[in-house]
């Protein structure tokens, strides 16, 4: 039996003992915040934002509904055409006709199956519309578009007595419309994941201001590594951002449940299925919150006052809304340039990969991300450490400015 070698054990020993230091402060400091009167506060926060995001939501939302409207492409000649176009700008100004589907022709002999399946916007197909009329596509029995279709077919058709009811043959949903629908999810799911990263993150800068005043950081400094003092804290306010995510989304599931039991299952499925991307929003969020907050925390551990750290709130929040605007490429185009930056920069990684969860089924990308933002948190964690122990430790916590430099001396 052989027994491993001294420096392996005195590593592993290290190690062990960095991971132990990391956890007790995390405790500490979890208990600290959780179990303080401010915490209740802490959660009664985002109250305010949320009623400002459902106003500015519904806002967005209408606006939404007025930009798109559901194309119908119609198998007809140029004439019978042009009759159905001029019906409906006739009808368009009256309040009762509600929205009015667009119209795209088709030639006469067109295979209804072929216009949905090809890059088409268009919702359904319309054929004969003046002889037999028949829809096809993913449109329900009592949806309002065969009764739109229906007005516009009585307004536009020759005086030769009733039409035919349209005929009504059913599809599954179609790749432009799932595709549509998907992005729908994924921009919801990009949007939260931003939202709890800027809203939470942001607490990391100031973190080490109270240790640094009155000279703690010092004493934990000699106790402990360097590196224990930082994943400790990381991670405590990691746990005490899910704690609030928990009790928000208690809060949020009874009161859909109550107000607006039907809203969740309206929403678009994701590509990978809900359970997969509720497992994945849950590790890109802490992935999120761990590589912007190790390096908030690296940039706060160099503020002396917390008067600087507000001074460096608004660059880092700059910076987040940069990256933002960055993933938001992997939902425009998912195979593009922009989404593949997007992916592999990885303080954007998260919200460029939550949508793609919602957009394509692939896993094992999602696998890749996760192990690639691993890394670059324990890099990020190390540069952090070592920068503070350089910077701020080895000066006797005051940190030296650049236009304080001593000279050197003549002789």
């Amino acid at each position: 039996m052989t027994r491993g070698r001294p420096e392996e054990k005195d590593g592993s020993r290290r190690r062990l003992g960095k991971l132990a230091a990391a956890f007790v402060i995390g405790r500490r400091d979890y208990c600290a915040t959780v179990l303080s009167r401010s915490f209740l506060l802490f959660l009664l926060g985002p109250l305010f934002p949320v009623l400002l995001g459902v106003l500015f939501g519904g806002i967005g939302a209408g606006i939404a509904s007025d930009a798109e409207r559901s194309a119908v492409t119609v198998i007809a000649a140029p004439a019978d055409f042009a009759r159905l176009t001029a019906a409906r700008g006739e009808l368009a100004v009256l309040p009762a006709a509600g929205r009015l589907p667009d119209l795209v022709r088709a030639e006469p002999g067109s295979d209804p199956a072929w216009l949905l399946g090809s890059a088409s916007p268009s919702r359904a197909v319309l054929a004969d519309p003046f002889g037999m009329p028949r829809l096809t596509g993913p449109v329900a029995p009592d949806d309002a578009l065969i009764g739109q279709l229906r007005l516009l077919l009585d307004r536009a058709a020759p005086a030769a007595g009733p039409l035919p009811q349209v005929a009504l043959s059913r599809t599954g949903a179609t790749e432009g419309t799932a595709r549509n629908a998907r992005e729908l999810t994924a921009r919801i799911g990009q949007t939260l994941l931003f939202i709890l990263t800027i809203m939470l993150a942001g607490m990391l800068l100031s973190q080490l201001i109270e240790e640094k005043s009155n000279k703690v950081i010092e004493v934990l400094a000699a106790a402990v590594p360097v590196e224990s003092i930082f994943i400790g804290k990381l991670f405590a306010m990691l746990c005490v951002s899910l704690t609030g995510i928990v009790v928000w989304s208690s809060v949020a599931i009874v009161t859909l449940v109550l107000l607006a039991p039907g809203a969740v299952a309206a929403l678009p499925a994701p590509a990978v299925g809900w359970p997969l991307f509720a497992l994945l929003a849950a590790l890109y969020f802490a992935m999120s919150y761990l590589l912007i907050g190790a390096a908030f925390l690296g940039i706060g551990a160099q503020a002396a006052s917390a008067r600087e750290v507000q001074t460096l709130s608004m660059p880092v929040t700059m910076v987040q809304i940069g990256l933002f605007a960055l993933a938001s490429f992997a939902v425009e185009d998912p195979g593009g340039t922009g989404a593949l930056a997007a992916a592999i920069f990885p303080l954007s990684s998260p919200l460029a990969m939550i949508s793609r969860a919602a957009l394509e089924p692939a896993f094992w990308p999602h696998l890749v991300a996760l192990a690639w933002q691993a890394l670059w948190i324990a890099l990020i964690l190390k540069f952090a450490a070592a920068w503070f122990r350089r910077s701020v430790l080895s000066s006797g916590g005051a940190r030296k400015r650049w236009w304080r430099r001593s000279k050197p001396s003549t002789a």
